[in-house]
């Protein structure tokens, strides 16, 4: 049996003759007696309470926690007074993260998983209320099956932090009766080149050559949005994607591209060519921006576009005032009837320019590696998923070479 068992109302003391005796203690026929006390893992003394003639009780107690500690499904005892919202709150100060994604998980876990599991002790935990709170992120008509997805993701990242601080023996989540949010999986469907020389025509001149490095080279916006004069190797033909604009807190700020993935991507001619007619009518401006947090050090650079203003383009009042516009034009979305909104188009954001980008690169036979390389994709794995259906058809090719191989 692990640790031992205190009984408070007795005392040990030296007898008359000198040699130790028990006698009643000051606490003696009130509160609890007996109080079983162990060494938990983490080294700091755990303890429980249990009334007279109930002594059985806390050695039976004591000995299943040191049978939990040996199967290694021991839960610290704080568990039973810890909420999950309390620990998650706890675990998103120290999460690594950064900043804008620090806010992003806060939201979702504050909108959608705080009041379905916020306070439930986490020693409380079990699978099924992990499938409550997928049953009700999946009926909720305003969280979409991606979205949804993201937040179980959150609630299971909080949950194996608790396991590895010893508040939870094993994530719920991992149960085979558990199962995540299913995503409908929309396949891309890229633009054809005449609708990317559409939208460009349609765009004010300084915005043009914006279109151009998205589709020729597979920019994200915010890439586009931070890329600087020294960024464009004319002589070697290569973009340096080192930087970013993000908004943080409705703030500006530069920050390393998305997964610190900088890497150098090949510039065509005809890109090459609208950047220098761009620079020549819309001269670089010097932006000084805050980096990767609105408090961090200040950093200058030179952007190749810019508002009216020679400030950064705000990526909600481009979208809204330029680009939407430029689709209806285009005639990729409906035109608004007057005094309304133009509709949603978020399959037809800035990013349809990057799919075109992946598109005509798979078609022309490059590798899902290389592609997977120049989006700044954290692997290729992700490629593949996003792309696989626009890789070109090879049964004709197969057909061939076996028949050249096999055939007599």
């Amino acid at each position: 049996m692990a640790g031992h068992i205190q009984d408070r109302w007795y005392k040990t003391e030296p007898g008359p003759d000198g040699k130790p005796c028990r006698v009643k203690s000051d606490r003696y026929g009130s509160g609890l007696r007996y109080r079983a006390r162990y060494i938990g893992p983490d080294g700091t003394e755990k303890s429980k309470s249990f009334p007279d003639r109930q002594k059985r009780l806390a050695e039976t107690w004591l000995t299943n926690v040191a049978s939990d500690m040996s199967r290694g499904q021991y839960i610290d005892p704080r568990a039973a007074r810890v909420t999950f919202k309390g620990y998650a709150e706890k675990w998103l100060k120290a999460h690594s993260a950064d900043l804008s994604s620090q806010i992003v998980t806060e939201q979702r876990l504050r909108l959608h998983a705080f009041p379905i599991l916020g306070s439930r002790p986490l020693d409380s935990f079990r699978p099924e209320h992990l499938r409550n709170l997928v049953s009700a992120l999946e009926s909720n008509p305003g969280v979409s099956g991606a979205y949804a997805r993201n937040i179980y993701g959150d609630v299971r990242a909080v949950l194996s932090a608790a396991v590895d601080d010893g508040l939870l023996p094993r994530n719920p989540c991992s149960a085979k009766s558990v199962r995540p949010p299913s995503v409908e999986r929309r396949r891309v469907i890229p633009w054809l080149p005449s609708q990317v020389h559409a939208v460009r025509r349609a765009l004010p001149q300084r915005y043009q050559a914006m279109v151009d490095t998205g589709a020729g080279c597979g920019l994200r916006q915010g890439e586009i949005v931070g890329l600087a004069e020294d960024a464009v190797d004319f002589e070697a033909g290569l973009l340096r994607i080192v930087r970013q604009v993000k908004l943080i807190r409705g703030k500006a700020v530069f920050a390393p591209p998305k997964s610190s993935k900088e890497r150098d991507v090949p510039l065509p001619s005809f890109v090459a060519e609208a950047l220098r007619v761009h620079m020549d009518t819309c001269k670089p401006a010097q932006v000084t921006l805050p980096w990767r947090r609105p408090d961090g050090p200040r950093v200058t650079a030179r952007l190749l576009f810019t508002n009216t203003a020679s400030g950064v383009v705000w990526r909600s009042n481009f979208n809204i005032q330029e680009w939407k516009p430029a689709l209806a034009s285009a005639g990729i979305i409906a035109k608004p009837l007057k005094g309304m909104p133009y509709p949603s188009a978020r399959e037809h954001g800035m990013h349809a320019l990057r799919h075109f980008y992946a598109s005509t690169l798979l078609d022309a036979g490059e590798s899902i590696m290389a592609v997977s390389e120049y989006l700044g994709h954290a692997d290729p794995a992700l490629t593949l998923r996003v792309y696989a259906h626009l890789l070109p058809i090879s049964s004709k090719r197969t057909r061939e070479t076996m028949n050249s191989v096999l055939d007599d």
